[in-house]
């Protein structure tokens, strides 16, 4: 049985148990409870299946001919173990995945720079109960007044009459 068993990658509970949150926590407990008990009893199950003793068989059961019948096809007997068809695909995605994971990280940084730029220009300037209007539309040129769409502010022109 051992040597037909599947070689399966070695979960790495505490890991895992960090990224569970804390209202599952109860759900990740049963399942390691549960892969434990399985991975007990297999480990428990001989590496081989026991011999079929046919020589008992052949004294035990009158027809004999039956006895070699049955041995013939036990030892034709394929089972057949399925194939992984998956892991190519699991291993793409978490390829993609992390392709992606590291474009956003390098976003991320060049974001934190641009932040760091403007948190930097904020500390560098004058307080504001220190600056006059043309320091504030110095340091926030969207504040200036547009001229050219506003040119009455803060006034409204006088229809003609």
């Amino acid at each position: 049985m051992a040597g037909r068993r599947v070689a399966l990658k070695a979960i790495d509970w505490v890991a895992f148990a960090e990224r569970v949150p804390p209202n599952q926590k109860g759900m990740f407990n049963a399942l390691k409870t549960h892969s434990d008990a399985v991975a007990a009893k297999l480990n428990s199950l001989p590496a081989a299946p026991p011999a079929i003793d046919w020589s008992h068989y052949r004294r035990a059961v009158a027809n004999v001919g039956m006895v070699d019948e049955f041995e013939k096809k036990f030892k034709a007997l394929q089972v057949p173990e399925p194939t992984d068809s998956q892991t190519s695909l699991i291993n793409a995605q978490e390829a993609e995945s992390n392709k992606l994971a590291s474009a956003y990280i390098e976003e991320s940084k060049a974001r934190a720079a641009q932040y760091e730029q403007e948190l930097d220009k904020l500390k560098n300037m004058i307080p504001f109960d220190e600056m006059t209007i043309e320091d504030l539309n110095n340091a926030f040129p969207e504040t200036a007044l547009d001229k050219v769409k506003h040119p009455y502010w803060p006034h409204k022109p006088i229809p003609d009459l």
